[in-house]
């Protein structure tokens, strides 16, 4: 069994993106490790040089500053480098989620379990979205709290704006993929990076969505949401991560949106009926 990391990347430093921790995080199960880097104006092509590991596959490539369409430019970057993975197993990592060392004998499994499984496609992960620092972390529906990162190489699939998987059972049908618990977590960073690097990365971002970039704010969010984060970060983080010692507050001052509100009440829907109301881009089968 064969397995093929990948990601897509352009100015990862500058962005705050613990890119070098993301990657080593899965090397050990990984063959190879594949990354559409786009053109950058900082040191990331550096950084990734200076690993001077023999998995890595660095293709460079061009994104196309015309196409605002819905971060269709994403996608194009992620297939880039999937369509460039050999392995019987595609497992992709945005550049700020990283992989704890005590679930790699898992995942491994988990892919030799399903390899001749024709009912799973994908292998899906549980998350944490860190918040503000390293003790919070996100609980919401608002946020997902599972999501496919594991694929078989032998699945017609697309990503349409990079964020989730489209499996072609019908040259025009798309459907999210058949998939089975992977048994371990994705540790997601993105926002534990500093403010200035975040509104720098939304600058960048949004017009890719044919969006105007506002203002971020990590004090502008319900304290309700943000949970303590009691475990043990992944080893290749802890060097990464600032220091904190309590839990993130939020302005009290804060008043929350419609959007959240209504977040809010699916809380108490999921806390009284047992139900699980984040959003889903798979099919669990298994």
């Amino acid at each position: 069994m064969k397995i093929s990391g990948f990601t897509f990347l352009k100015n990862g430093q500058i962005l705050g993106y613990p890119f070098i921790q993301s990657i080593q995080s899965v090397l050990p199960i990984v063959d190879e490790f594949v990354i559409a880097l786009g053109p950058c104006e900082d040191e990331t092509q550096k950084m990734l040089e200076a690993m001077n590991e023999p998995k890595l596959k660095i293709i460079h490539t061009q994104w196309n500053s015309k196409m605002k369409d819905r971060g269709y430019v994403y996608g194009q970057q992620k297939m880039i480098a999937q369509f460039n993975c050999s392995g019987d197993w595609v497992f992709y990592l945005e550049a700020d989620e990283v992989v704890h060392e005590d679930d790699l004998q898992t995942i491994k499994s988990s892919m030799q379990k399903y390899l001749h499984d024709d009912e799973v496609e994908a292998l899906v992960f549980d998350y944490l979205h860190f918040y503000g620092n390293q003790n919070s972390y996100l609980w919401s529906p608002g946020w997902y709290r599972r999501a496919p990162r594991i694929l078989k190489n032998t699945i017609r699939s697309y990503a349409p704006d990079g964020l989730f998987w489209l499996v072609l059972e019908k040259n025009k049908i798309g459907r999210y993929p058949k998939a089975a618990l992977v048994g371990a977590t994705m540790y997601h960073y993105g926002w534990v990076r500093s403010e200035e690097q975040m509104n720098l990365k939304s600058k960048q971002v949004q017009q890719y969505w044919s969006k105007s970039h506002q203002s971020i704010d990590y004090s502008q969010i319900g304290q309700q949401i943000i949970k303590e984060f009691r475990g043990v970060h992944p080893e290749v983080m802890k060097n990464w991560l600032p220091d904190a010692f309590e839990v993130y507050h939020a302005d009290p001052a804060y008043r929350l949106t419609r959007k959240e509100k209504k977040h809010q009440l699916m809380l108490m829907l999921e806390k009284f009926l047992g139900l699980e109301l984040s959003k889903k881009h798979y099919k669990l089968v298994r």
